[in-house]
């Protein structure tokens, strides 16, 4: 008889933790300046109890918008139930989050940072104020993350990147990035202003709370390095993690858990 009821305590607290588990949205927001939906996966925690601070998770090079859920981090939804807060990944092609110079139907970072942040807002019950609005993304997406960041101040108040490509030009025939700039030789002013390190210059200290990490195995980890040294150089101050690793999903995973925390304390200080 006692073993039946602790049977059943244990198959209650299973259906009751089931029951709690934080909503997957998949969902389509229309972009007015692509002409066209966008798919975006939502992650939201299961018990949505006043407005919640939101997380911007940007994908790599070949993904889409079930990568980070996926194949990055699956314990997304344990993550929004335990810390109370919205991820939102979108589907963002290959476009490395720019406003394409050379390709109209490439608008990604008017899409995130306008057109999606208005959507999310408008949907669910966010809290509307950069103060709890954070960006961050793997490889192209810390690419994205900081570009998208460091030019729209007034929308994210909180960045990150995870290996990102932070300095583009050192790789002009990878990563389809000529089919959105040009050749680098052809277009080199171009390349030279899309690059996310050529963006610290619009920044003052303060301005944004900054966390970024690379593996030491990682062909990005020259140019994070150098991302580092000029924000030293423009005295911004920042967190720079370096870690064993390469450029694989696994460091990806560890790299969130890390930079969720620095988050975490970035929204705790709103209104104090």
């Amino acid at each position: 008889m006692k073993n039946m009821k602790f049977c059943f305590t244990v198959l209650f607290a299973v259906l009751a933790w089931t029951m709690q588990a934080a909503v997957v949205d998949s969902i389509k927001v229309f972009s007015n300046s692509m002409n066209k939906e966008v798919k975006v996966v939502v992650i939201k925690p299961s018990a949505m109890e006043g407005r919640l601070p939101v997380i911007y998770l940007l994908h790599g090079h070949g993904g889409n918008e079930k990568q980070w859920l996926e194949m990055t981090k699956p314990d997304l939804p344990q993550m929004a139930d335990r810390d109370s807060v919205i991820f939102v990944c979108p589907d963002a092609k290959n476009s490395w989050y720019w406003d394409s110079p050379k390709n109209p139907a490439y608008r990604y970072e008017t899409f995130v940072y306008k057109e999606l942040v208005t959507a999310i807002d408008a949907k669910y019950p966010t809290i509307k104020d950069r103060s709890a609005r954070a960006i961050t993304g793997f490889s192209m997406g810390g690419h994205g993350a900081m570009w998208l960041a460091f030019r729209h101040k007034d929308v994210f108040g909180a960045v990150g990147s995870m290996s990102g490509g932070l300095d583009i030009r050192p790789f002009p025939n990878n990563w389809n990035m000529s089919e959105q700039l040009g050749t680098e030789a052809e277009n080199q002013s171009v390349w030279d202003s899309h690059t996310a390190i050529s963006q610290i210059c619009r920044l003052k200290d303060g301005d944004l709370a900054i966390i970024f990490d690379c593996g030491y195995g990682d062909f990005f980890f020259e140019v994070n390095n150098n991302f580092h040294q000029e924000l030293l150089k423009y005295k911004i101050n920042h967190d720079f993690i370096v870690r064993p690793g390469n450029h694989t999903h696994s460091y990806w995973n560890n790299s969130l858990d890390y930079q969720l925390l620095f988050f975490k304390k970035f929204f705790n200080k709103r209104g104090k």
